[in-house]
């Protein structure tokens, strides 16, 4: 059975200063773990919704 998903959240942040590109470059972004999480959760979600029609 496909699962399509309908809906994506993509987060971004720009900045011009080019001095804090180096340092401080993956303090922002989620860990592997955190993502994996994110789509198990979304999945679950719409596979609980499908089953409530």
């Amino acid at each position: 059975m496909p699962i399509i998903i309908n809906e994506i959240e993509i987060a971004v942040s720009v900045s011009d200063d080019a001095s804090s590109s180096g340092a401080h470059q993956g303090s922002n972004t989620p860990s592997k773990e955190d993502i994996i999480k994110e789509c198990v959760e979304q999945v679950m979600e719409i596979l609980k919704q499908k089953n409530e029609r």
